[in-house]
């Protein structure tokens, strides 16, 4: 049995919402790429055809593994997914040898590269590739996705299809292969031309049917349609303005970046953050603010608090997996907040409040507008916006074991893009384990060894509440770090 047995994975709309838009143009930017990774660490070194075949397979299933982008020659109907005729799997799925014993180090830093390369967008927006040569037998894959596919919750479900329950699953029919679509970026601008008289009759008695509905409600409740409007614009400007000060020490931004991850049991974690009062996801917006806290102080930048984005997915059960269904919650970081108890419920209580805000996803109301805006224009109103210096993903994965062409999943780390900030940390939960990966500017984040003993203390401070003998977060990235003198910290 396959992950996806249940899952209607052709059920995706062939038109690209703005928000998907926007991110697609992104992709031709190195500074706002929006490609998302997934780690995997396996057990043993799966047979290279059935790695192959399994993900032939799903992209007979899984239309978006087969689609392309075609944007119209002029914009007179939006972008479309269709099904690319020149579809080469040999491109998407890939394998690479490291020198033996290679470590996960070591594919942490192929990830950087896959994730700083463009995207060919002639092409369906993903590869995959399987790392061999790794220490006792082991292999990793780097399944890199464009953002304008989906978001990681629809990503969890959309590729469902490659990964088994079992590690040897019986063998199932090969799916028939999709029809390709010989859709040229001209004869999209003609299909929009020719559909245009309908398009503006049809927007124009929309218009007219929301001005009649608004002013029927002005007349009848004048006093509550204006305060109305006025409480949407203030929610909107709460939504958009940072929350706190940018942190002096995480100003710079640069083109090199670095990742680093760590381990921990996900019931250890669950147990912190009930002795906490909290949720995992406060235990871990917690633990990350207790390590930006030292790595702070151990450069004698002491700060109160500091600008943080958290993902909140919009996601309903009616949604199809592809496209993107997220907004962002804005928090005034508790970093110098020093009890981990204290820090949890401040956090709880700043995204209780913002999750309330009538204006939350402001930015899907207003990314129509920004999709068309010219590239130079829509790239300095990015550049202008970003408000945080950190954003924070929480993505829950299969709570079980999952297999992939006979190989076990022992670890999915989750690496995200870097949309202007300082460094992107996701939380990856998945067969009991959860992982804490940190992707970061290496101009904001200048000594790595402080940054990653801080990241541990950070989380062992937070597992530290579930009482003795208290659990331990586990390297993952790099070595257990000796103690690096805080005094030193800017030499």
């Amino acid at each position: 049995m396959t992950m996806a047995d249940s899952v209607d994975t052709n059920a995706l709309s062939d038109t690209l919402g703005p928000v998907d838009y926007l991110l697609h143009r992104g992709e031709a930017n190195p500074r706002t790429r929006s490609g998302i990774m997934a780690l995997e660490l396996l057990d043993t070194t799966p047979d290279w055809a059935r790695f192959r075949t399994r993900f032939e397979n799903a992209s007979r299933k899984v239309l978006r593994l087969r689609q392309k982008v075609v944007v119209p020659t002029l914009p007179t109907a939006s972008p479309r997914w269709v099904v690319d005729p020149d579809f080469n799997l040999d491109f998407h799925v890939r394998r690479v040898r490291v020198s033996e014993p290679g470590t996960l180090r070591e594919v942490f830093d192929l990830a950087e590269l896959i994730l700083q390369s463009p995207m060919d967008i002639s092409r369906p927006l993903w590869t995959a590739t399987l790392v061999e040569g790794l220490a006792d037998g082991r292999a990793a894959t780097l399944l890199h996705v464009s953002h304008a596919v989906t978001d990681g919750l629809g990503g969890v479900e959309m590729f469902a299809e490659i990964y088994d329950l079992e590690r040897d699953p019986p063998a199932k029919p090969t799916p028939p292969v999709p029809i390709p679509q010989d859709l040229t970026p001209n004869d999209l601008m003609r299909q929009g031309i020719n559909r245009l008289p309908i398009a503006v009759v049809n927007g124009v008695m929309g218009a007219v049917a929301g001005a009649a509905s608004v002013a029927g409600r002005a007349v009848l409740e004048p006093a509550s349609t204006v305060s109305g409007l006025v409480n949407y614009a203030l929610s909107g400007a709460r939504v958009m303005n940072r929350a706190a000060e940018p942190s002096p020490l995480l100003r710079r931004r640069s083109l090199a970046t670095r990742t680093e991850a760590i381990d921990i049991p996900l019931s250890d974690l669950h147990r912190a953050a009930k002795a906490g009062g909290g949720s995992i996801n406060d235990a871990y917006l917690a633990g990350l603010c207790g390590a930006l806290r030292r790595y702070h102080e151990a450069w004698g930048v002491p700060i109160s608090t500091l600008p943080m984005a958290v993902p909140v997915s919009l996601r309903a059960d009616a949604d199809t997996a592809g496209g993107n269904r997220f907004t962002g919650v804005n928090l005034a970081a508790p970093v110098g907040t020093a009890d981990p108890v204290s820090r949890m419920k401040k956090i709880r209580a700043q995204m209780t409040q913002r999750r309330d805000e009538p204006a939350m996803n402001i930015v899907g109301s207003i990314a129509p507008v920004l999709s068309v805006l010219p590239s130079a224009i829509l790239e300095g109103i990015t550049g202008s916006v970003i408000g945080s210096d950190v954003q924070a993903s929480n993505v829950p994965v299969y709570p079980g074991d999952t297999y992939i062409a006979g190989a076990k999943i022992l670890r999915q780390y989750g690496i995200g893009p870097l949309p202007g900030v300082a460094m992107m940390v996701v939380l990856i939960s998945r067969g009991g384990w959860c992982t804490i990966t940190v992707r970061y500017d290496r101009a904001s984040v200048r000594n790595e060894p402080l940054f990653a003993q801080c990241l541990l203390e950070g989380f062992d401070e937070i597992l530290a509440l579930a009482g003795d003998p208290a659990p331990r977060a586990v390297p993952a990235s790099f070595s257990e770090p000796a103690a690096v003198s805080r005094s030193a910290a800017g030499s």
